[in-house]
């Protein structure tokens, strides 16, 4: 199916070698697939350019579960596509149907490390200490090492909202690659540079107040001060303004109040104790 050197055609003959010992010296992806099966055919050249991006980091077993029924219910194949990640002889995470590239890379990064994705890391520290020269000396290292790291797009977009450049960093986001579409770290700096943008011109945080203090109902200034919270960290807050504004004006500013919960939904990662409630009551208060 494939001359790559970083992908190979698995049965039952060879699956102990491939993948179980094989496992034990690199990271084995097994995609459980069908010919009859359309997203694993939209799944395939995927997995399959990644498999080379990763240049021997990684080694893509394909199964061909018509061919490999047995094999396939030995997995506990239920649905297709399936794919399993194998390390140090045993399965330790996978899953199921045809994901975006951006969830496929992240489901990657939790399990494989790039020597650039270090490097960026450290970009990101740097960035934290506020030393953004070295920052943007360790991120052109990574790309002069490692060019087709997807990564890379993000530290620079990152890097150019540090420098306190938000135009030209909401200009890099109109160009996000396809298969950073769905990055939650881009979602999360585009909501930010969103709010960034909402405060620049608003009153200060006691002036929002006062105003919203005298009349409940200013949408405008409810919005601003939960942007200026979000600046703030002050996250709750931020989500409960938004909440009353998307109870009180759902029109406002083009659906404002709703677009800006998710992006603080964002800013969290998408999940806990926080998400959860707010995402709650926006959806009781739509629906």
């Amino acid at each position: 199916m494939t001359d790559s050197p970083h992908i190979a055609t698995v049965t039952a003959a060879d699956f102990e070698s491939v993948v179980i010992q094989g496992s034990f010296e690199r990271p084995v992806l097994v995609d459980f697939w069908a010919d009859w099966c359309a997203p694993c055919r939209q799944l395939m050249p995927i997995l399959s350019r990644l498999a080379d991006e990763f240049k021997g980091q990684l080694l893509l077993a394909k199964v061909d579960t018509e061919a490999e029924q047995a094999l396939a219910a030995q997995a506990g194949i239920r649905s297709l596509p399936t794919v399993q990640l194998y390390k140090d002889g045993q399965p330790i995470d996978q899953f199921m149907g045809a994901l975006p590239e951006g969830q496929i890379r992240e489901f990657l990064a939790r399990h494989i490390s790039r020597a650039s994705d270090r490097l960026l890391d450290q970009a990101r520290d740097a960035m934290a200490g506020g030393d953004l020269s070295g920052a943007a000396a360790l991120i052109e290292r990574a790309e002069r090492e490692d060019p087709d790291n997807n990564r890379l797009f993000v530290a620079q977009v990152q890097l150019k909202a540090a420098e306190g450049d938000a135009d030209g960093a909401l200009a890099m986001l109109e160009r996000t690659p396809l298969d950073l579409a769905d990055d939650p770290e881009l979602a999360a700096l585009r909501g930010r540079l969103a709010f960034s943008a909402a405060a620049a011109e608003a009153p200060p945080t006691e002036a929002l107040t006062a105003i919203l203090a005298e009349d409940p109902n200013n949408s405008e200034a409810r919005y601003q001060l939960a942007a200026r919270q979000v600046l703030a960290d002050d996250l709750e807050s931020a989500l409960e303004n938004l909440l009353t504004l998307l109870r009180r004006d759902r029109q406002y500013g083009d659906d404002a109040a709703r677009k800006g919960m998710l992006a603080i939904f964002d800013l969290l990662g998408g999940s806990g104790e926080l998400v959860t409630r707010y995402r709650a009551k926006m959806l009781s208060s739509l629906y």
